[in-house]
């Protein structure tokens, strides 16, 4: 008998170019561990009411890491799983019924996204240890509707251990609009006392302090460079210039 996919339907909003960071982040991040296995999975767990954003992703990765690479994209409302399948092309990209469970697969990589944010806070641990149980690395998080601002976590045996700030530079305002866009798992954190308003609130003073006249991307680069004299950072100049900015998991 089937196993019944652990899970709710969520609302499936998504739209073309959406995970854009995040799948070159995956790309960049989780490159060497795709290219050295042996038969390289990624799950793409709740892609949506369409699978456009699973289509992107294996595309992104068979450019950037090794073309064999397999996509999966998981889905628990029956509907559009059917609906997903005349884009599939087997074994390389295929849509399939699961949730948290990974329909017994065995991937190496789990992006979920836009997924999390549409459960309660409370739940979010055991998705985490449920989508690594198998030993997947698990990229987790949320965007905006167009993907020009995005964070996420990276999640190891149910463990996350950094936290990822995207943004397309030229639309950044103000570095508290990640703030509307954090991990469920840290969004109702964002108060005094708690290690991500003290990270939102510090990166938004070096803003405020590197205002420039050459450009979004050098307020930035600016910006970094300020935070960084107080904060620890795990990556460098290549990745900022991107709008990207990742630090080590801010756990209360």
């Amino acid at each position: 008998m089937a196993t019944r996919p652990l899970g709710a339907v969520t609302r499936g909003t998504t739209n073309p170019n959406r995970l854009r960071r995040v799948d070159n982040f995956i790309a960049y991040r989780c490159g060497d561990l795709l290219a050295a296995a042996d038969a390289p999975m990624v799950v793409d767990l709740g892609y949506g009411a369409t699978p456009i954003t699973a289509i992107e992703l294996r595309a992104r990765l068979a450019a950037a890491v090794r073309p064999d690479l397999a996509v999966v994209g998981l889905e628990i409302d029956p509907a559009r799983v059917a609906a997903a399948q005349p884009f599939a092309d087997p074994p390389r990209l295929e849509f399939r019924r699961g949730g948290f469970e990974l329909a017994g697969l065995r991937p190496t990589v789990v992006r979920a996204f836009n997924v999390l944010r549409q459960y309660a806070e409370e739940e979010v641990a055991a998705a985490w240890r449920t989508m690594t149980a198998t030993g997947a690395l698990l990229v987790e998080g949320t965007c905006d509707e167009l993907g020009r601002i995005a964070t996420w976590a990276v999640v190891e045996a149910g463990v996350p251990h950094s936290l990822t700030l995207s943004a397309r530079l030229s639309d950044l305002d103000h570095p508290a609009t990640f703030a509307e866009r954090l991990p469920k798992a840290l969004i109702h954190h964002n108060v005094p006392g708690h290690a991500v308003h003290d990270l939102i609130t510090t990166l938004g003073a070096a803003w405020e302090a590197s205002a420039t006249p050459f450009g979004a991307r050098q307020r930035w680069l600016a910006t970094v460079e300020r935070f960084r004299s107080s904060w620890p950072v795990l990556d460098g100049p290549a990745r900022w210039r991107r709008g990207e900015l990742t630090v080590a998991w801010p756990g209360d």
